[in-house]
């Protein structure tokens, strides 16, 4: 059965914020335009530490750039005080070695699963060790990715390092439109391909 992720969203936010309290979320970021709405909606009701950690993005030079807009977009929306950004290893290597004999699949398959469960590993790793309340991503903001595999992907991570997931599908509630008026209007650098050679192909 289909699931409803982003009633799912409002009822564990309501949960939240019924016992007066902020828990703290690491959020991975994949890029500042597809943060800029997940931070205005979350940072209402979370501590938030953002984990930029990509290692499918290419070349590196492309990479850095999505991070140091990352840290812009933090720092113009005025979030700074209040939102912190980690920036993860580039750890190209391993993106290249899961991605052996799937180089050829078109965006949205198999390959891209497997980059989903990377960078949710690490997320997860490292919201365990920091003693989160939650993880979870801004990838399903975008209409290419795959909310249901990521929510899969992130429960069964949570359940393993013993945090919770936030399961979300941030296009709803007009999100992607919201973010795209975001980009606008911090000029955000809009790339024109998920981050992966493949990709961009």
């Amino acid at each position: 059965m289909k699931q409803n992720y982003q009633l799912i969203l409002d009822k564990t936010i309501e949960a939240e914020c019924s016992e007066n309290r902020r828990p703290t979320l690491l959020l991975h970021a994949c890029c500042a335009p597809c943060s800029s709405y997940v931070l205005e909606y979350l940072s209402e009701y979370f501590d938030i530490t953002l984990f930029f950690y990509n290692p499918n993005i290419s070349p590196k030079e492309e990479h850095d750039f999505r991070y140091a807009e990352l840290v812009r977009l933090v720092d113009e929306m005025g979030l700074s005080l209040r939102v912190k950004v980690i920036e993860g290893a580039y750890e190209s290597e391993r993106f290249y070695s899961l991605s052996e004999g799937l180089e050829e699949l078109p965006e949205g398959g198999a390959r891209c699963a497997k980059c989903y469960d990377l960078r949710l590993s690490e997320t997860a790793k490292l919201a365990a060790e920091g003693k989160y309340d939650f993880f979870t991503t801004t990838l399903s903001i975008s209409p290419y990715k795959n909310a249901e595999w990521l929510n899969s992907i992130g429960v069964r991570l949570g359940e393993e390092y013993g945090v919770r997931y936030l399961v979300s599908d941030f296009k709803k509630k007009n999100g992607y439109k919201r973010s795209c008026e975001l980009s606008e209007k911090y000029r955000l650098y809009r790339q024109n391909y998920c981050g992966c050679e493949f990709s961009k192909r």
